[in-house]
């Protein structure tokens, strides 16, 4: 078992930064990849960006070059530092986590923390 809490999300004007935080507790050690989602109102629950265990990055080409992700294996803490951020960021956005045990794969998902990027 995993346990994700989010933190940092707010309102923020468009072209202003926010960094979120993703704290995993319980099996951390099992983590094969953490990372971010998002879900605005009406649409689907797209990736943003996730982080291996090997330090292998993925994110969404619409962050590219504005979003980073990074991880403090330490504090089993993921962070997602969000810069010039855009009105359609706005969505909630939900901390991720893939446990890999033997052969068998479970997915985590915290309780979101909502973004919202005024005009």
């Amino acid at each position: 078992q995993v346990q994700l809490v989010e933190s940092g999300g707010g309102l923020v004007q468009a072209g202003g930064s926010l960094r979120l935080s993703c704290a995993a507790s319980g099996s951390t050690f099992s983590i094969n990849v953490i990372g971010w989602y998002r879900q605005a109102p009406e649409k689907q629950r797209e990736l943003v960006a996730i982080i291996s265990s090997g330090e292998t990055t993925n994110y969404a080409d619409s962050v590219k070059g504005r979003f980073a992700i990074s991880r403090d294996n330490a504090k089993n803490t993921v962070y997602l530092q969000m810069n010039s951020l855009k009105p359609e960021d706005t969505a909630v956005y939900y901390c991720y986590a893939n446990v890999r045990i033997g052969i068998a794969h479970f997915n985590y998902w915290g309780q979101g923390t909502q973004v919202t990027v005024s005009t």
